[in-house]
């Protein structure tokens, strides 16, 4: 673990966010703006909240976000923000779309920052992040409405490209982020699908 705090935790204790997360984020909706004003949004592995809560204050009171996670998260939206509902429930249980769709049946947008944890094997480390990326990406399946888009982690390895040409095949745009927030070291980019094509839904 890092003894000397970096640039991106100082700024969001500074902004009051809970993790440094955040601004993988921010950096790609300032340039790819992929969730606006009034949008509804499901954040998938939610927890510890900032991606929520910065998503919230894009789409405005207009808006509504849903965060998922095994772990409770209890924030509020701040001042102008959408309202955010927290569901404290494991994706890859089939009940997690029900429980999902007694909110709001489909979303204009998906994201998730989910990481397995990590285990110091890369090839382990890389098979369990393509088995999240693969479930967030049924779900969007499930859940995005048709000209949506969807925003996720993954670890790069030997089955990251055929993940990419998955995404690519069911979005009009699909393009591979590497945010400056995102520590150079690591192997975690992040994949923009925009413009869902409105696959069939179960």
């Amino acid at each position: 673990m890092r003894t000397v705090k970096d640039f991106y935790y100082k700024k969001a204790k500074k902004e009051k966010y809970p993790a440094r997360s955040v601004y993988k984020l921010e950096e790609a909706l300032s340039k790819h703006k992929f969730i606006r004003r009034g949008d509804s949004v499901l954040d998938l592995g939610c927890s510890p909240g900032s991606w929520s809560l910065y998503a919230s204050e894009v789409a405005g009171e207009s808006g509504l976000v849903v965060g998922a996670d095994l772990k409770e998260v209890t924030l509020s939206p701040r001042p102008g923000g959408s309202e955010i509902i927290w569901l404290r429930e494991n994706i890859m249980k089939p009940e997690f779309i029900d429980s999902v769709r007694a909110i709001r049946s489909s979303f204009r947008v998906i994201i998730a920052d989910l990481a397995p944890r990590t285990t110091g094997n890369r090839w382990s480390d890389h098979q369990q992040s393509m088995r999240l990326v693969r479930e967030t990406l049924a779900l969007a399946g499930k859940l995005l409405n048709p000209n949506g888009n969807f925003y996720c982690k993954a670890f790069q390895g030997e089955d990251f490209p055929e993940f990419t040409k998955e995404v690519k095949n069911q979005f009009q745009k699909m393009k591979v982020v590497k945010p400056k927030s995102s520590r150079v070291e690591s192997r975690e980019v992040f994949v923009l699908g925009m413009g869902f094509r409105g696959i069939k839904k179960n």
